[in-house]
């Protein structure tokens, strides 16, 4: 049926009007996605890390999710045009089926992939600036010329052209009818009617909100959004924590005294590591933002091709929202109060963390070790474990570029960073990136090759 229904849309968008003379002439044999530059990926995915930057309500769980949809629609966008693959649905929860483009049609991979994220990047950023709205309209008129290598106009007729941005259009619209229904969709809005608002359980070494803003939680159900790739939000639970206790010397007390040592004390390196790898939201991308920026680099500086930016993006997207759903159901499930509220009831009544406030949800786990370390071991697997890589997350904001011998130093690294700040334990950071690795592993099994 889907067959059919892709071929009545291409069929009315070529009646429409008839081709120039100069686009008659016979198309050369099609090319495999591989043969094209990853530009036309990498181009999108900076934008969109603009959008997540600059658009209110995106949060990092939010901009997780948005970016996860835009790997996926890339995806399978161009995976048709990569031999040895397949599709992701009927692997990923509740996707029975996606269009599929038909062996004898020829379709321009790139033009492929510039119509699906063009319509896809609009419906995840509804609520952007008119200003960045129209740099998704000039994005899309722009990158044939921009990109003439790839858009090549002897290999282009304008059936070719028509048939191609159909397609992309229809995996994203395809692709966005399962994204409404996750339960995640339009979270930056109004609280939906049938859903309740949350209230804090009460109790010993539960969570409560911290100063200066004493803020509402946020974002308290993101841990119920269906999840792209895990069977469930528990699937990968996070390591037990040491039993709460406000007795000096106890396991729970060392955590405590150590985050107000190490933000009392902190180095120089140690306070440019915390403010590196905060990742604001409105400031910067996000921390998901941030992993995927690395992606996009990577991939330029090693000339990578359109097959394997499309299989970067799924991969390392997916596993970052997957992370943070499980992440967020972990911490509002745990509800651990966080370490100035500790310290201030059991230490030090004064003490606040000096350079940055405490973010507006529990503790365990630490967002942060979650998501770098299911990005950190997804990245490891698809371009190398052991290779160094430059980071030029922030060269904008004067802070890079910096260079790590491998992605698991700089997860790592991430994930420190959050006790040096004085917002997260030890244990907190450690069961986090237990968390993180074993999405990764459930991301990376999904049946990429046929």
């Amino acid at each position: 049926m889907r067959h059919l229904l892709l071929r009545a849309v291409v069929a009315g968008c070529l009646a429409w009007g008839s081709a120039p003379a100069w686009a008659q002439a016979p198309v050369a044999t099609p090319l495999p996605a591989a043969d094209y530059s990853a530009r036309v990926a990498t181009e999108w995915f900076s934008l969109a890390l603009l959008l997540a930057q600059q658009t209110p309500g995106f949060s990092p769980p939010v901009a997780s999710r948005a970016l996860a949809y835009l790997g996926l629609t890339l995806y399978e966008s161009v995976v048709p045009g990569m031999p040895r693959h397949q599709s992701l649905a009927g692997q990923l929860n509740e996707l029975q089926s996606l269009p599929w483009a038909q062996p004898d049609e020829v379709l321009h991979w790139p033009t492929v992939a510039n119509a699906a994220m063009a319509t896809m990047t609009r419906m995840m950023f509804p609520n952007a600036s008119a200003e960045n709205k129209a740099r998704v309209d000039l994005l899309e008129r722009s990158l044939p010329l921009k990109l003439a290598r790839d858009f090549d106009p002897t290999r282009l007729t304008q059936e070719v052209t028509n048939r191609s941005e159909t397609f992309g259009k229809l995996m994203a619209m395809a692709v966005m009818t399962w994204a409404r229904t996750d339960g995640g969709h339009e979270a930056w809005g109004p609280l939906r009617r049938s859903q309740l608002n949350y209230v804090p359980p009460s109790g010993e070494g539960t969570w409560s909100a911290t100063p200066p803003a004493f803020a509402s939680p946020l974002l308290p159900w993101w841990g119920d959004v269906r999840p792209f790739v895990l069977p469930g939000a528990d699937t990968c639970p996070a390591p037990p924590i040491p039993p709460y206790s406000e007795v000096p010397g106890s396991a729970f007390y060392k955590e405590a005294e150590e985050v107000y040592h190490v933000s009392n004390q902190a180095t120089q390196a140690q306070r440019q590591v915390a403010l590196y790898w905060a990742d604001d939201p409105l400031k910067t991308p996000t921390p998901a933002g941030h992993w995927a920026f690395i992606a996009g680099d990577v991939l330029q500086e090693r000339q990578g091709n359109l097959a394997q930016a499309a299989q970067t993006y799924v991969q390392l997207n997916l596993a970052m929202a997957d992370a943070f759903i499980a992440g967020w159901k972990t911490k509002y499930t745990v509800n651990l109060l966080r370490p100035v509220t500790y310290v201030q009831l059991v230490m030090d009544s004064n003490w606040v963390p000096t350079l940055m406030h405490t973010p507006p949800f529990p503790e365990y786990p630490s967002g942060h070790s979650v998501q770098s370390s299911a990005a950190a071991a997804v990245l490891g697997q698809v371009l190398g474990a052991d290779k160094p890589f430059t980071d030029n997350t922030h060269n904008d904001r004067g802070w890079g570029p910096r260079t790590f011998a491998n992605f698991k130093v700089a997860a790592d690294e991430a994930a420190i960073s959050r006790m040096y700040a004085g917002i997260h334990f030890r244990s907190g950071i450690e069961g986090g990136k237990t968390q993180g690795r074993c999405v990764a592993q459930r991301v990376l099994a999904l049946k990429l090759l046929r």
